[in-house]
């Protein structure tokens, strides 16, 4: 299930908010009067898991199964680590290898078959169907263990309260990730549901929808086109339109989402963490990943850069860390070839950055500018498209005096613009600081209810007119 489809808006959610949030108040059932943070949690999870079903093309039963096994493993796992100190350090590792083990097995196994048969095994390659979210909840699961190893949260005693932690489905498929001790007390203390907070999370929402339906679903029209038509087959003009539609598709897909999921939990009472802070701003790579899916790059930072010794063992030492970082964020994000050497670039680039043109882009901010505009589509290349050789394809095609086989027609970047230039127009504007500034400074003005009621009808508009085909969320393969 999508957060931006009629099916969740209309009928999932409103369900959903009444047996949360009205049910025991308003109908009260005789010899059923368990607290209400308890009666709460409890629901958010059976809603989670409901979810979460909704989410499964293949064999619902048991991947729910294995999804709750994997939830009561690491809780108990976590009880373990918390109350045998001795032998702490053992449970956590058996937790790790559990976690990653799952992992590796539905997202990497076919990688890794097919790799290995082309050194002479002959390994029979299936295509394992992964789990709703499970790279997101993976990391989830760990950074809890590591945390109760680390004495930086207590172990939690509720099966129910760690399986909302775990499932809550407003950022269960897609992030951000939440880490334990940040939502601890959200779990364990009465959630208040006041006008302001209900108000506040149903404006984030409704942002979040405008940024996945008006602007990414529709820019993201034109680089499904340049799929169709074939990288051979378009002019140099129309592929730097095309990465830069994938850029701006991109952005406003996946912060569409952690926006929607930021309203869903303060609806329920949940603060989830921020993760993005206009990236396209940035004036350097190091500068982009630390405003881009920030709560990816804080896990890797707390979990593997500095348990690594991150940039206290001097230069050679801290470039080995940075590479190991900039592997595994590639890994993580696909088992492909091309997101190897995505995460390699983007190495490439901060290791540019720290030792040689660090300082010059500071110090001109135009150029820097430039410089990021440049950058980010030629990286997002290498993430958008999974077969090398289509992406040689496109490089040549972006290179205007390689001449590459191919009939090309010389004008379709004007006939692409003339249809999605507006859309390039909103995507660039709402990509910068600007219009957040204006945004909070007539936040609780009468005209932004109005606003945002346009921005949502709008939305649902566009919904209804697709006729129940939901475009997916990028981030829904990862």
């Amino acid at each position: 299930m999508v957060f931006s489809s009629l099916n969740f808006i209309f009928i999932f959610l409103p369900v959903f908010l009444i047996f949360y949030g009205f049910i025991p108040q308003l109908f009260p059932i005789k010899g059923f009067d368990p607290p209400k943070l308890q009666y709460k949690n409890f629901v958010l999870l059976l809603g989670s898991m409901v979810f979460y079903a909704f989410g499964l093309t293949e064999h619902p039963a048991l991947y729910i199964s294995l999804f709750i096994l994997t939830i009561l493993f690491n809780f108990i796992i976590g009880n373990f680590i918390g109350h045998f100190r001795q032998s702490a350090k053992l449970w956590l590792i058996l937790g790790i290898v559990f976690n990653f083990w799952w992992l590796i097995f539905f997202k990497y196994t076919g990688f890794i078959f097919t790799n290995l048969n082309h050194i002479g095994f002959s390994l029979t390659v299936k295509d394992l169907i992964a789990p709703l979210g499970i790279s997101f909840v993976t990391f989830q699961n760990v950074s809890y263990l590591v945390d109760v190893y680390r004495k930086e949260t207590e172990p939690e005693e509720s099966f129910i309260n760690y399986g909302v932690y775990i499932s809550m489905f407003p950022q269960l498929s897609n992030g951000p990730i939440v880490r334990y001790k940040d939502v601890a007390e959200d779990l364990v203390n009465e959630r208040r549901h006041t006008p302001s907070k209900i108000e506040n999370g149903l404006k984030t929402f409704t942002i979040g929808l405008g940024y996945k339906v008006i602007l990414a679903d529709q820019i993201g029209l034109l680089w499904r086109d340049i799929n169709g038509i074939g990288f051979k087959s378009i002019s140099t003009g129309l592929a730097w339109l095309g990465i830069i539609a994938y850029s701006f598709q991109l952005y406003f897909d996946f912060c569409g989402y952690s926006l929607m999921a930021m309203g869903l939990g303060e609806l329920f009472g949940f603060k989830i963490p921020e993760n993005f802070r206009h990236p396209y701003a940035a004036t350097s790579m190091s500068d982009f990943w630390r405003r881009w899916h920030i709560t990816l790059g804080s896990w890797f930072r707390e979990y593997i850069y500095i348990p690594l010794g991150g940039n206290r063992q001097g230069s050679g030492k801290t470039v080995r860390n940075f590479l190991i970082v900039w592997l595994f964020t590639g890994i993580w994000h696909g088992a492909s070839w091309n997101f190897v050497f995505w995460g390699l670039a983007l190495f490439g680039l901060i290791m540019l950055e720290r030792f040689y043109i660090g300082d010059f882009l500071k110090e001109h901010r135009i150029a820097a500018h430039l410089y990021m505009a440049l950058v980010i589509p030629l990286t997002w290349l290498l993430f958008a498209v999974t077969d090398m050789k289509q992406i040689g394809i496109y490089i040549m095609r972006l290179i205007p005096f390689v001449k590459a086989s191919g009939i090309v027609h010389e004008g379709d970047c004007a006939e692409k613009w003339a249809v999605y230039w507006k859309y390039f127009i909103g995507c660039f504007v709402f990509c910068t600081p600007i219009p957040e500034k204006i945004y909070k400074k007539i936040k609780n003005s009468p005209v932004t209810p109005v606003i945002l009621l346009a921005v949502f009808w709008f939305s649902v508009y566009i919904m209804y007119k697709r006729g129940g085909n939901v475009d997916p969320f990028l981030y829904d393969r990862f």
